[in-house]
This record gives structure tokens, C-alpha cells and sequence, in this order.
């Protein structure tokens, strides 16, 4: 399995999290790690994301740049627990999927399913990993490549 995982483009400033949208800047920086991603062996087949609307701006620009589908996923916002992602992963992930979301989630889920813990790495906006796993479990996945904006 081929799994991207993408944190959301910059986001400009909302009372409410959840309506957060993405900056001009923001769109531009997803679009060009999508193209990145679209000139590389890691396309991805389908995306799940973020039902916040800044991660579903995201999720839409790439969408278009790879021409895969989108299925929001309210269990990957920003606080949400990795395990009940892996779990997703383990039970019904296409073979080659990206998931875009928010920090700390992205930085969790990444490490969970690398080195075996929750602690967390750092993403900037509009970044991307690919991780490699012969099978979903923690400590199961390799990092391949990233592309930043």
C-alpha cells in the first residue's frame, strides 16, 4: 500500500475553526504538490479528508490535478485519535490512497504508522509524505518521499 498523507494548505483566520478557508497562497501551494504528486509513481487512486473546510478546499485542488474522488472522513480533524484512522486503514483502504488533513493529526498518524508512536513530526502547510506499507499497522510504513510547496 501507497499511502500520501497531506496537511492542508495555508488557511486565512475565522472565528470558527471549522470554516477556515484556504489563502490564495494556500491554493497555489496545494496545486503545485498536487502536480508534483501527479508527475510521480505514488498518484494516488482515491483521497479521504477532513470535513473542515479548509482540508475539503485541499482535498478538491488535488482532486482535480489527479483526477481521483473524494471521500470526507470526520475521524481526521485536527484532534482526532490516529488509531481509529488505522483501524480505517487496516479494515478498507485502497491500495494507493491520500489523506488530507490538519497538524497534530497528520504529524500523529505519521509517526504512529513509521516508527510505532504518537508523538508527532511537523508538517508545514501543503506538505506531503509518502509512506510505503506491505500491510497497515503501526511501525509497518517507510518513508518514500515528500514534496513542499
Amino acid at each position: 500500500m501507497h499511502l500520501i498523507i497531506m496537511r492542508h494548505g495555508e488557511a486565512g483566520w475565522h472565528t470558527l475553526d471549522r470554516e477556515r478557508e484556504l489563502t490564495e497562497f494556500g491554493r497555489h501551494g496545494v496545486a503545485d504538490v498536487a502536480a508534483q504528486i501527479a508527475e510521480s509513481p505514488w498518484r494516488p487512486e482515491f483521497i479521504w479528508c477532513s470535513p473542515l473546510v479548509r482540508a475539503r478546499q485541499t482535498a478538491a485542488i488535488a482532486s482535480e490535478i489527479l483526477n481521483c474522488a473524494v471521500t470526507e472522513k470526520d475521524y481526521i480533524t485536527p484532534d482526532d485519535d490516529p488509531g481509529r484512522c488505522l483501524d480505517e486503514l487496516i479494515e478498507a483502504a485502497p491500495a494507493q490512497l491520500m489523506i488530507v488533513s490538519h497538524m497534530p493529526f497528520v504529524g500523529s498518524l505519521s509517526t504512529l504508522l513509521v516508527d510505532g508512536h504518537r508523538k508527532g513530526i511537523p508538517f508545514m502547510t501543503a506538505q506531503a509524505v509518502v509512506l510505503e506499507m506491505p500491510v497497515a499497522g503501526p511501525g509497518c510504513a517507510d518513508l518514500r518521499a515528500q514534496f513542499l510547496p
